[in-house]
């Protein structure tokens, strides 16, 4: 081992501890006793299959029994990618300035390693501790059959996504105090959910608010528009204040809802307005599903295949549209949920509120439809696809690409290559409900005069026809028994979104009352009332 470095067995525990060095002491605690370095490439016949146990075992403790002795190039050696596992461990000590690190292995679950670190951050004579929980996974190296940590930046932190770094600095950006549209203060601890969203507006509108940055040990993305984010505070900076839509009544019931069932996102709107009352996210990441995710929202996709229905003159609300049991497009079969009867002398009305997908597919076999016909209804009409919303903070505008073969129907009923998030959805619901696009925002235009993106919205005829068959979903639907004891003055969609791999569909709702519209998504969440379906009500209830 290198100079400096003492090892000692003291009741059963493996420590390694530095002294003399300029980074400061690390030290790595293992209950494991023992155990030889993994042969390199040349050191014998290359193994293969799964890994051992004790290959896992061992093959963890070395990684971190380098990267606590400061043996950075050591630490890199037994990972997969050594050029940037050594650049991302230097970063951690020069950049970061992270000094006596201690790593705590817990117990491994398959090739799947967790660890304590409790280390200290240290800067310009501040410093303060810091702990947390990350992870590591081993595989085999596929030309050297050595057990290797499989490296990503998140073995470092589980903040860390590729790209990013840790960096202990004066801040990017100063602080800032939000408040909702009636000046309330939203602050993380008390909207947990906010707190990505409050750091992505620091960075963005931070510098334009008056205060004064702090010393911060913080998260450095790759993508600057993404800000940063903060772990650690050595120094407190003066925070200027920043206005937003939000509402804190309405962010507080979405924080709640989103807490019923795992990997939920919702989005709030003021519909006479564009303002995003509330967005709310449960899930183990930091990642705004609610905002930038992208994916098939299912048959709440159908408001905006309606409108196009109704506006190309294929049927009107009262119109006959059957609904049989199955339907056929372009070679591809597509059926309804589970359960559902079909029913030959249905209204579009009917077949909306009861979601029956074949109906939709026969219908988009009319006259007067082409590929490129729900692309131009969401773009033109719904403001949706020209990656050109400028919310405030990063989001995700919507994509219905034009779509040949059986794609054509299945992007009619929110499958095929439709991809949405909650915000869109709740937009599309604002523009049904009053015929006109208002891009969301969730700070005011006036802040930064930014240019809003726009769309011609839609026909009052048409808009009489959505509110008529979203009220007939929400009053004798399939979203009911969701939207049950909110009133009369409301309409609702539901969405089930198969997806590739996953057993259980994805769980959509988008619904309005009076002047609030709220969409929600719940992965592997099932049929669109059971999960989605009771968030949205309880937002719309506070609304």
């Amino acid at each position: 081992m290198r100079s400096g470095v003492k090892v000692a067995l003291v009741g059963g525990v493996f420590a390694v501890v530095v002294g003399g060095a300029g980074y400061g002491a690390y030290n790595v605690v293992n209950g494991v006793n023992g155990g030889n370095r993994s042969p390199g490439p040349g050191g014998g016949e290359v193994k293969t299959g799964p890994l051992a146990s004790g290959e896992v075992r061992d093959a963890a403790r070395e990684f971190l029994t380098a990267w606590a002795s400061g043996d950075i190039d050591g630490a890199a050696s037994y990972t997969n990618n050594s050029e940037q596992a050594a650049r991302a461990l230097t970063a951690y000590r020069e950049d970061a300035h992270l000094t006596k690190v201690k790593l705590t292995p817990k117990p491994a679950s398959g090739t799947r390693v967790p660890f304590s670190v409790s280390t200290t951050v240290s800067y310009e004579g501040k410093s303060k501790p810091f702990r947390y929980d990350s992870q590591l996974t081993v595989v085999r190296g596929e030309t050297t059959g050595r057990p290797l940590v499989d490296w990503r930046a998140a073995v470092v932190h589980p903040s860390l996504e590729k790209g990013d770094t840790l960096v202990t600095d004066e801040a990017s950006a100063p602080p800032i105090q939000a408040v909702d549209r009636a000046g309330v203060v939203l602050r993380a601890k008390d909207y947990p959910s906010l707190g990505p969203v409050l750091e992505e507006l620091r960075g963005k509108y931070g510098d334009s608010t008056g205060g004064e940055p702090g010393v911060e040990l913080y998260v450095q993305h790759e993508d600057e528009n993404a800000g940063t984010r903060t772990l650690v505070t050595l120094a407190k900076g003066k925070p200027g204040k920043l206005r937003t839509t939000l509402s804190a009544g309405v962010q507080k019931a979405a924080e709640e809802a989103v807490l019923r069932n795992a990997e939920s996102s919702v989005v709030a709107l003021k519909p006479s307005t564009g303002d995003v009352l509330a967005v709310a996210n449960n899930r183990k990441d930091a990642f705004n599903a609610a905002f930038s995710g992208r994916v098939a929202p299912g048959s709440t996709m159908k408001i905006l295949t309606s409108a196009m229905l109704i506006d190309k003159g294929i049927t009107k609300a009262g119109g006959a549209a059957p609904c049989p049991a199955t339907a056929t497009w372009q070679s591809q079969t597509f059926h309804n949920l589970t359960g559902m009867a079909p029913n030959e002398s249905a209204t579009f009305s009917e077949d909306f509120a009861r979601s029956c997908n074949t109906a939709f597919v026969k219908l988009i076999d009319e006259d007067g439809l082409t590929d490129a016909s729900l692309t131009e209804e969401a773009r033109d009409n719904f403001g949706l696809g020209g990656d050109n919303w400028k919310v405030g903070i990063p989001s995700f505008d919507g994509s219905v690409p034009e779509s040949a073969g059986s794609d054509r129907a299945a992007n009619a009923i929110g499958q095929g290559k439709v991809q949405m998030n909650p915000l869109n959805m709740a937009s599309i619901t604002a523009t049904a409900m009053t015929g006109s696009f208002r891009q969301p925002v969730i700070v005011p235009r006036s802040l930064d005069d930014r240019d809003l993106a726009t769309a011609q919205g839609l026909r009052p005829a048409t808009v009489q026809q959505l509110r008529q068959m979203m009220n007939r979903t929400a009053v004798s639907g399939t979203g009911a028994r969701a939207m049950a004891g909110l009133g009369s003055d409301v309409g609702a969609k539901t969405g089930s979104a198969e997806v590739d791999g996953q057993e259980k569909s994805d769980s959509w709702f988008t619904g309005y009352r009076g002047d609030v519209a709220a969409a929600a998504m719940t992965q592997r969440g099932g049929h669109g009332g059971d999960a989605a379906g009771p968030i949205v009500a309880a937002v719309l209830g506070a609304g």
